[in-house]
C-alpha cells in the first residue's frame, strides 16, 4: 500500500501571522524570488519531497534526466508561489482569475438539487473558494480537521465573506452528518478526491499507467444520491494570474452502484491526468503516491 498522506501546513502561528502582515504591502514577486534562491534549494536538499517529485517526472511522466531535474526545482518553486499566494489572499490581495466553463457551473448552481465538486492537490484550489460562488447555494468544502489554527482562522475569515461553510473532518465523525444535511438542503459539497487518511476506504485506479489509491468516499457520496459532479481545477498561469477549469464528470446513473463508482472515479482520474499533462509542474502530492 502507498504511504498515506499525513499532511498539514507547516509554520508556527507567529510566522504565518508575520507573513500575512507583510503581504499587505509587499509585492508577492519579491517573496517568489526570495523563495527561489534561499528557500527552495534548502527544501530540496533536506526534504523527502525531492525523491517523490523526481519519481513523478522521471518515472511516471518519463522525462529525460535534465528535464526531470528541472522539473523537481520548478515544481518546488511553483509550490512556494502557491503557498505565498494563499497567504496573500488572507492579507486581502487580489489575483487575476479566468474561469473556463463558468456557464456550466452556473447551470448546476441554478438547479434545486445539490451537487458535488471534486478537487485535487494540484494548482491552487483555494482560489476557487473566493471566485466560484453560488448566489443561492451554500458551498461546503470538506477540509482536513488537523490543520493549524492560524490557517483555519484565516480561511474562516475569508470564507465568511462568501456563502461558504467549512466542514472539518474530525475523529468524532460528525462531519458525515454535516455532509448529509447539506445535501438534503440542496447545497454543494466539495471534496479533495486525491488523498485519503489512514483507515479510510479507498479505490485502486490506473493513473498515468500505474496503480494508485484514491479515497472512495467522494465517489460513494455522489453515486449514493445520483448527484451531478464537477471537477474543479485551479491552475497558476502567470505571476499573479490563475485559470479555473470547470469540467462535468459523466457517469451512468442507471448502472449498478459499483459500476457508477468505477465510471465516476475513472472520469475524475482522466481529468486529473489531462490537467497534469498541461501543467506538469503543479503536482503537489509530496509523498509516495503510487504503489
Amino acid at each position: 500500500m502507498a504511504q498515506q498522506w499525513a499532511g498539514k501546513t507547516y509554520g508556527d502561528g507567529w510566522l504565518l501571522r508575520w507573513l500575512i502582515h507583510s503581504l499587505r504591502f509587499m509585492d508577492v514577486r519579491f517573496l517568489y524570488v526570495f523563495a527561489y534562491i534561499f528557500v527552495v534549494p534548502v527544501c530540496i536538499a533536506v526534504n523527502h519531497s525531492r525523491k517523490t517529485s523526481w519519481f513523478f517526472y522521471r518515472k511516471v511522466l518519463g522525462f529525460g534526466w535534465w528535464k526531470s531535474l528541472w522539473g523537481v526545482y520548478a515544481n518546488h518553486c511553483l509550490f512556494a508561489e502557491v503557498i505565498i499566494d494563499k497567504f496573500a489572499m488572507f492579507a486581502g490581495r487580489k489575483f487575476k482569475v479566468e474561469v473556463v466553463g463558468d456557464e456550466k457551473y452556473q447551470e448546476y448552481a441554478a438547479r434545486p438539487e445539490g451537487f458535488i465538486q471534486l478537487s485535487s492537490h494540484i494548482g491552487n484550489y483555494e482560489i476557487a473558494g473566493y471566485t466560484l460562488v453560488c448566489k443561492d447555494k451554500c458551498i461546503n468544502p470538506v477540509l482536513y480537521g488537523g490543520e493549524g489554527v492560524q490557517v483555519m482562522e484565516n480561511r474562516g475569515n475569508m470564507f465568511g465573506r462568501t456563502n461558504i461553510h467549512m466542514i472539518r473532518m474530525l475523529p468524532d465523525m460528525a462531519y458525515l452528518f454535516e455532509i448529509d444535511e447539506a445535501l438534503n438542503r440542496g447545497e454543494v459539497v466539495s471534496f479533495a478526491a486525491d488523498r485519503f487518511m489512514g483507515g479510510a476506504r479507498h479505490i485502486t485506479l490506473d493513473f498515468f499507467g500505474r496503480k494508485a489509491e484514491f479515497p472512495q468516499g467522494p465517489f460513494s457520496v455522489a453515486t449514493m444520491r445520483g448527484l451531478d459532479v464537477l471537477a474543479i481545477n485551479v491552475m497558476k498561469t502567470g505571476w499573479v494570474s490563475y485559470r479555473i477549469f470547470v469540467t462535468p464528470l459523466e457517469y451512468d446513473k442507471q448502472a449498478s452502484r459499483k459500476e457508477q463508482i468505477r465510471q465516476l472515479s475513472g472520469a475524475y482520474v482522466a481529468e486529473l491526468e489531462k490537467m497534469l499533462r498541461a501543467y506538469p509542474h503543479q503536482w503537489f502530492n509530496f509523498y509516495d503516491f503510487w504503489n
